[in-house]
């Protein structure tokens, strides 16, 4: 009877664990991040969807430098907080902010 018990409370807690994390998408179009700014939460995702021709990167000074193919996908998973700027290396005129909060 413990065991039933303890369970649902595994799988309630598992879940929610689980449910915190989201995944906040940005899109490239035309040589623009859109959203050009994002707010997220350490742990959550950012995943950039590609729709140009071009190849292009997400990239943060001393930081994560995520290739998103052309016509494809690129994604990091947040570590810490802080206000992040990143742009391009390909195309330095793009660029795109996110304030990670704990």
């Amino acid at each position: 009877m413990r065991s039933l018990l303890l369970a649902p409370a595994l799988a309630l807690a598992l879940g929610t664990s689980l449910a915190s994390a989201a995944t906040i998408e940005v899109t490239i179009d035309k040589l623009v991040f859109s959203p050009a700014s994002v707010q997220a939460k350490v742990g959550d995702t950012i995943e950039w969807t590609n729709k140009d021709i071009l190849a292009h990167t997400a990239t943060v000074k001393g930081g994560w430098d995520v290739m998103i193919p052309a016509k494809s996908k690129g994604k990091v998973t947040l570590k810490a907080a802080g206000a992040v700027d990143y742009f391009c290396r390909f195309h330095p005129n793009m660029k795109g902010h996110v304030e990670v909060t704990p």
